[in-house]
């Protein structure tokens, strides 16, 4: 039997995923600012069968090219951004079963804080929520964050797991199941006895009480990461449910999975418990050479400068002063090499031209897939078995026409081959997505924490 295809969708709280696509004529995601275009968007995604649309963020500015931000505020690279996580009960309000997996910092964020705001939204959405752990790299959200400089990167992953052993803890251990009576007669909400504090004290943090919001569906919200360097590799390995990959080729994803899944065995997780989506942008025909028409009218609005900032904030290089000769030998920052190992894994000694890399992330730093609804199938199809992926990250060129020409024709081609689900099951977003229950499994370290009142 053929393997199940997972899909999600990829945008941000902003007017740009594809770099300049902002400025074609069809695009609409200028108007991201009204929750009417992110309620179509909802609508769309769960008429397609999604399981989740997965918010990207950042917390700063790329202004690593050229030296300032102002090619990000005038290419729109990120920038305006808005936090996601408002969104999220006005599409849930609109839909029954489509999940939203949300970016939070372990960096500049309280996990007291963030373990309510995700309590409150599991209970919002009956279960529906996930969290994109991250660990932030950019020195502007450092600034911004009152910080001279960044915490080194394995400080900052060392926060990192101190942050989710106290988000573990008051998820998973603070409240018991049965916590909750409201028992009017006797006058009882919630039994005192079935709650207590968690008592963490670490380097980073000092968490001595419980947690404030009463057990949701799932406690822990499903857990997603997207880091692709080694150390990010790791973390990935040890906690992470669900992994967000942005690599360009098959051949990148798949270094990426099979060396996530080898470390998370050793580790005594189920490889294949850890689920992996990567990144694809899908350019959408009638036939072949539709699509291409598409490609090519498409190309004339990606903007280089928009490329090579991306790149630039996410690599630590400005392509602006790197010589053709050099432009992946500069790299100044150990903590951002995810993408640059992945393109030298792509061109094993030799370097890239300033030409060569605009080309290949034209729109973004995702696969691209152009082609008629029977083509683009083939392709996802080909990905998925030859990589061990178990879905996608569906990124959009241009809003809304991209998005629904994939709904309205890629997955039924899917659908008809029986490798994208015809229907939702019943449940939570770890439900749906995993096939297991609602909670964390119990090898997974998050359990670890349950040394309390919890009996489940």
């Amino acid at each position: 039997m053929s393997k199940r295809i997972r899909l999600n969708a990829v945008t941000v709280n902003g007017p740009t995923v594809s770099p300049g696509l902002w400025a074609h004529p069809d695009d609409h995601a200028h108007e991201f600012t009204g929750l009417d275009y992110w309620v179509r968007l909802a609508r769309t995604l769960e008429r397609g069968r999604f399981d989740a649309v997965f918010f990207a963020d950042m917390l700063g500015l790329y202004d690593v090219y050229r030296g300032n931000p102002a090619p990000a505020l005038t290419g729109a690279i990120q920038v305006p951004i808005h936090d996601p996580t408002y969104l999220v009960p006005a599409m849930a309000e609109v839909t029954e079963h489509l999940g939203f997996a949300v970016t939070v910092s372990t960096t500049y964020e309280n996990p007291y804080t963030v373990a309510r705001t995700l309590s409150t939204l599991d209970l919002l959405t009956e279960g529906r929520v996930g969290w994109n752990i991250v660990t932030s790299n950019l020195d502007s959200a450092a600034r911004l964050h009152g910080h001279s400089t960044q915490v080194d990167v394995e400080d900052r992953y060392a926060r990192g797991e101190e942050f989710l052993d106290v988000a573990y803890g008051l998820w998973e251990r603070s409240w018991g199941d049965h916590a909750v009576v409201i028992d009017k007669a006797a006058g009882v909400y919630t039994d005192p006895s079935q709650v207590q504090g968690i008592g963490h004290r670490g380097t980073w943090f000092s968490v001595p009480g419980v947690h404030t919001v009463d057990p949701t569906p799932q406690r822990t919200p499903l857990l997603f990461q997207a880091g692709s360097s080694e150390t990010g590799r790791q973390f990935a390995a040890a906690h992470a449910e669900a992994v967000f990959l942005n690599t360009p080729t098959m051949q990148a994803t798949k270094f990426i999975i099979d060396d996530v899944r080898q470390r998370a065995e050793k580790l005594g997780r189920d490889p294949e418990s850890v689920l992996f989506f990567p990144k694809i942008t899908p350019i959408v025909g009638a036939d072949t050479a539709d699509a291409h028409k598409r490609f090519q009218d498409f190309l004339r609005y990606s903007s280089t400068d928009g490329i090579f900032t991306l790149l630039g904030a996410w690599t630590g290089i400005d392509f602006a002063e790197a010589g053709e000769d050099k432009l992946l030998g500069i790299a100044s920052k150990s903590d951002t090499r995810g993408l640059v190992e992945s393109l030298r894994r792509q061109k094993p000694g030799g370097d890239w031209s300033s030409d060569e890399l605009a080309q290949v992330f034209a729109f973004g730093t995702s696969a691209l897939t152009i082609g008629g609804p029977e083509d683009v199938a083939d392709e996802l199809e080909e990905f998925i078995d030859f990589t061990g992926a178990d879905g996608f990250n569906v990124a959009s060129v241009v809003q809304p026409g991209t998005i629904d020409d994939f709904v309205d024709h890629v997955v039924p081609e899917l659908q008809k081959r029986g490798r994208v689900q015809t229907e939702y099951v019943a449940g939570t977003l770890r439900e749906k997505v995993t096939g297991r229950g609602p909670g964390l499994p119990d090898n997974h370290p998050g359990r670890g924490t349950n040394a309390g009142v919890r009996t489940s």
